[in-house]
């Protein structure tokens, strides 16, 4: 997001001195560096001074209109925002700029200086979140942006991957717990990937999904005539993995019978395979992983405590996706590029306003989650994600009392939106929008943080400046006390 020590840089053109005047004054009020050009020739001129961030630009302008600067914005500055300002008789063309590359236009006289200035700080973000997402393609192409396979660079991933590769070095059990779809076999490949052993098996495991007629079988192996049907001796997966690794995915559904072997194997390095009267020895490095607690399953007598203290040497906390959000985009390129490139699809990158409703879903259902949403845009979509092509629930909706609503064919409401929004180009319209989801997030946000800005800063994945700055555009006073107490 922007950063609060680079104000927003605007580059305002427009041939009537009054209003050039006044939305310069009104800029600057609020914080934003600001350039003046009198006509478009000027404003291409000013154009190479820059830089900027935006340009608000006036589409009936003597000599060089606004069409024409904004193509020659487009093809030498691609990277500046354009927000266009115009008559009401000449909303058509300003669509047309909008078609053309423009951010959005806006109609004069204005309906207020807050409209103008929201409009230009949400060009800025948009244009921060492209150059955020460039970024990005370029770290993950360099490998700077993950461990292994696993993605993401924030603080809590940060330390997931400086244990792992700790560990991976030594010859220590490991308990990985998390949620399901937080990447739980992922980090156990990494470090195996990263530990002397890489190049020998890494075997994967989820115990339960074995019937627990057969699981002894699978893990330990069996001789001939243990059972019915065992028709020849057969190896388990420790022998499969002697010298590497083993990866046991909800160990926590286990079986009884087959907690003691397991214990056998940690103990004193040896399978027993199923009906054998001699033990095998095997070298293998257990990695285990569950979403359960396992105190309460020691508790409820269903798992052995004994086990657990020797599965809990070192323990790994996976985050669930909601307490990492900053990892959300780096994550949605990395599914982009694997599942376009999987599917034959030629897709560019992914609308900012689509890495933003990313960033604020629940994912209840974490990582995996995020990947299936990806894979599914990249079906629907040609060029660019965008954020019809992600077909996400929405999220909760504000109460109908505070906003009005539109309602759907079948009389319910529907998102919770101001009513009356058909009525409006579809552009305010989202600006409207905006503005009614912006005012109920922080409100919510204030009450479930008794207004901590720090730790609300943080839940909204934001830092305080840019969070102060959202709020004060929602329109919401927030209390000054910072404490963290």
């Amino acid at each position: 997001m922007l950063n609060a020590q680079e104000p927003i840089r605007v580059l305002v053109a427009d041939d009537e001195p009054t209003l050039r005047r006044s939305v310069v004054r009104m800029l600057i009020g609020k914080g934003m560096h600001v350039a003046t050009a009198e006509d478009g020739a000027r404003a291409i001129e000013a154009l190479a001074s820059g830089p900027f961030d935006v340009a608000l630009v006036d589409l009936m302008m003597p000599r060089v209109g606004g069409l024409e600067v904004l193509e020659h914005i487009k093809s030498r500055y691609p990277d500046i925002e354009v927000v266009i300002m115009t008559a009401f008789g000449d909303v058509e063309t300003a669509v047309r700029a909008v078609q053309a590359g423009a951010y959005n236009f806006i109609t004069k006289p204005f309906r207020s200086n807050d409209e103008v200035g929201l409009i230009i700080a949400q060009a800025a973000e948009r244009r921060n979140l492209k150059a955020h997402a460039e970024r990005l393609e370029r770290r993950l192409g360099s490998g700077e942006e993950g461990f292994g396979r696993l993605i993401g660079s924030s603080a809590i991933m940060k330390e997931v991957y400086r244990t792992a590769t700790d560990v991976a070095a030594t010859k220590a059990t490991v308990l990985i717990l998390g949620e399901s779809g937080t990447g739980k076999e992922l980090t156990a490949q990494a470090i195996h990937e990263h530990s002397q052993r890489k190049n020998k098996p890494f075997l994967a495991v989820n115990c339960s999904a074995i019937p627990e007629g057969i699981i002894e079988s699978e893990l330990f192996g069996h001789v001939k005539g243990a059972f019915t049907n065992a028709t020849s001796t057969r190896a388990g997966l420790f022998e499969a993995a002697n010298h590497g690794t083993v990866f046991l995915d909800e160990v926590g559904d286990l079986p009884p019978q087959a907690q003691v072997k397991l214990l056998r194997v940690l103990q004193e390095g040896e399978v027993k395979r199923v009906g054998a009267n001699e033990n095998t020895p095997v070298d293998v490095r257990v990695i285990a992983a569950t979403n359960l607690d396992l105190r309460k399953k020691i508790d409820a007598g269903t798992f052995r405590e004994d086990l657990y203290y020797r599965l809990n040497v070192v323990v790994i906390h996976l985050p669930p996706l909601r307490e990492r959000r900053d990892d959300i985009p780096a994550l949605a390129y990395h599914f982009l590029k694997k599942h376009a490139g999987r599917l034959g699809r030629t897709v560019r990158g992914i609308d900012p306003e689509a890495l933003e409703l990313l960033r604020h879903q629940p994912w209840p259902g974490n990582v995996r989650e995020l990947e299936n949403a990806i894979e599914r845009a990249v079906v629907f979509c040609r060029e660019e994600v965008q954020v019809e092509h992600l077909r996400l629930a929405p999220t909760e909706p504000p109460p109908a009392a505070s906003s009005g609503v539109v309602h759907g064919d079948e009389g319910g409401p529907m998102i919770g939106l101001p009513a009356g929004l058909q009525d409006l180009p579809y552009r305010e319209a989202k600006v409207a929008a905006l503005q009614v989801f912006d005012r109920y997030y922080f409100t919510e946000l204030r009450e479930r943080t008794d207004g901590n800005v720090s730790e609300a800063a943080r839940q909204a994945g934001l830092d305080r400046s840019n969070f102060r700055r959202a709020v004060k555009r929602a329109g919401l006073k927030w209390r000054d006390d910072d404490s963290e107490t």
